[in-house]
């Protein structure tokens, strides 16, 4: 039996949480309702941070899934809630730009970050 006590260190520690942690933690809407959970994160290639993180929403199973990438900025942890908590309602989250998981998604959608970041820098949303 191997000893895995070594892996919280490489998976958490005060202030930092491995992406495998991140992947399935709740997020809820500021009144503390759950929005969904977190599906994945997207890290920027070249600068090394967290640009959005992705929301899956909706659907049972994985069967009607819809996934909203998030700005990284919207959403807080809440050590209360074990969870996160995004600086949007479901209304607002239901409105946002989302995509499919069809394996051909990205090359249809070529400007689903323009999209994203256009919707989340309007007058309803706090700059981050």
């Amino acid at each position: 039996m191997s000893d895995r006590s070594g892996d919280v260190a490489r998976r958490e520690t005060g202030a930092l949480i491995s992406s495998d942690k991140v992947e399935g933690t709740a997020v809820y809407d500021p009144a503390g309702n759950s929005l969904g959970s977190i599906h994945s994160v997207m890290i920027g290639k070249t600068d090394g941070k967290v640009a959005y993180a992705v929301l899956s929403f909706g659907g049972f199973l994985g069967i009607g899934t819809d996934y909203y990438p998030i700005p990284w900025a919207q959403l807080r942890y809440d050590t209360a809630q074990h969870g996160y908590v995004a600086l949007l309602t479901k209304e607002q989250l239901e409105g946002a730009p989302r995509y499919e998981t069809a394996p051909d998604w990205g090359t249809r959608n070529a400007g689903w970050q323009a999209d994203v970041d256009r919707y989340y820098r309007g007058p309803a949303f706090p700059s981050a």
